[in-house]
């Protein structure tokens, strides 16, 4: 099963990344993401790059300047997240052959984004945005762009999102608190695991 779940490493450190990185991967997660506004960020997503190319997707969230996006594309990561809409962000990491989550949450800003040839957008926060607006604007969104909810998403609410047409989630504290041990990011990533397959079942 491929799941649409992205692991956000906020806070995470360079000692820390791998142990935490494979615990993750182990539970049946394929996509992570490591945050700018983490520690010593370029040297974490350099080792998880090293370790997993070409085996999971290594990506960086908060990204929100052009420079940014050219230091990741020489490291050779597979996606650009942004907590918002950037036609620059978007327009840069394309032009890298990277694929682009940029955030949104209004019509305008989701078909600015499309426009611009992001990949999928990221709602953020998605408890912002709610389970009826997320209806209301599949309806008018290309049927097969990737939607990602983060940000009040979990467990709780997994069957609910995807009823209402999400098509995966990003997770942050859910999985991983800055300081958490690899024992404790596996168990809430087994959790998620559990609980993502249980609510794609019952759709």
């Amino acid at each position: 099963m491929s799941r649409k779940i992205i692991a956000i490493l906020r806070g995470i450190k360079p000692n820390e990344v791998l142990e935490v990185a494979h615990t993750i991967v182990n539970a049946g997660i394929t996509q992570i993401e490591v945050p700018m506004n983490s520690p010593s960020v370029f040297d974490s997503i350099k080792l998880l790059h090293n370790e997993f190319d070409g085996y999971i997707q290594i990506g960086a969230g908060t990204v929100t300047n052009i420079e940014q996006v050219e230091i990741l594309s020489d490291i050779g990561v597979d996606f650009i997240v942004s907590p918002n809409f950037d036609s620059k962000v978007i327009e840069a990491t394309k032009k890298a052959d990277m694929l682009s989550y940029p955030g949104v949450i209004t019509p305008t800003e989701c078909f600015s984004a499309l426009n611009c040839g992001a990949d999928g957008l990221k709602f953020f926060p998605a408890s912002l945005l709610g389970e009826a607006n997320l209806i209301a604007l599949k309806a008018v969104l290309p049927a097969n762009v990737p939607l990602y909810m983060v940000g009040g998403v979990g467990p709780e609410n997994f069957s609910s999102w995807f009823s209402a047409g999400a098509t995966g989630f990003g997770i942050g504290s859910g999985i991983y608190k800055a300081g958490d041990s690899s024992e404790i990011v596996a168990n809430k990533a087994k959790s998620i695991v559990l609980s993502y397959d249980e609510a794609q079942n019952d759709q």
